[in-house]
């Protein structure tokens, strides 16, 4: 009985600790900042950006959207994205959870430097490229924003038929425009995928559809 209550005591002690040690958080800093700020990034903006990557463990890249020159072969390489600028919404968990934190209330112009650890990054699993409880860091170049798909105007110009409902089709429809308005280059195979995972995340009740409660909802764990 003395052994058990021993352990048991151990182990809650050890949950104790564990309570009292806060999860590591994204430490940003702040680059380069533009004079004027006319608007910062909120909770779904679409975010146009340039990246680029590293591990903080021995500091080599593993993304960037920039053209890359390989000066060993004095070749100029495309990193990601075919060398252009990506689009991203903040705050639905369309990249990694230290994106969506370190990247509120930036502005255009601005640049930001963000170092994340692995809770917020790929964790136990790692990604590609990117092993397992891997730190990242991040270079992150603000261009443009946008209202995004948590905005009332855009639930409205892309709810075609006004049913109050957004069908799969709808929301093809309105991010092939709005890719093609920026000159992204996105294939049918690229846009049908990421409609799934909008799906994935949005439609609650697996209906087929977003409504405009889910559509406008802002989860807590965003």
């Amino acid at each position: 009985m003395a052994v058990l209550r021993a352990v048991l005591l151990g182990a809650l002690l050890g949950c104790a600790a564990a309570a009292l040690i806060p999860a590591a958080d994204v430490k940003v800093e702040v680059l380069q900042k533009p004079f004027l700020c006319h608007r910062r990034t909120k909770w779904g903006d679409m975010m146009l950006v340039h990246y680029e990557g590293f591990l903080q463990s021995d500091g080599s890249m593993f993304h960037s959207t920039r053209d890359v020159t390989d000066s060993s072969k004095h070749v100029t390489r495309h990193k990601h994205n075919n060398g252009q600028p990506m689009w991203f919404t903040l705050g639905i968990r369309e990249a990694i959870k230290g994106w969506d934190k370190g990247l509120k209330d930036m502005c255009v112009g601005e640049k930001r430097k963000l170092t994340i650890p692995p809770a917020l990054a790929y964790g136990k699993e790692g990604k590609g490229k990117i092993p397992p409880e891997s730190t990242l860091i991040f270079n992150i170049d603000l261009l443009e924003i946008r209202n995004g798909p948590r905005s009332h105007e855009s639930f409205q110009e892309m709810d075609l038929n006004d049913d109050w409902k957004l069908s799969k089709q709808e929301v093809k429809i309105y991010l092939k425009k709005e890719f093609e308005k920026h000159g992204a280059v996105v294939n049918d195979t690229q846009h049908d995928a990421l409609v799934e995972d909008i799906f994935d995340k949005e439609d609650e009740d697996s209906d087929g559809f977003i409504s405009a409660r889910e559509f406008t909802y802002k989860h807590d764990e965003l």
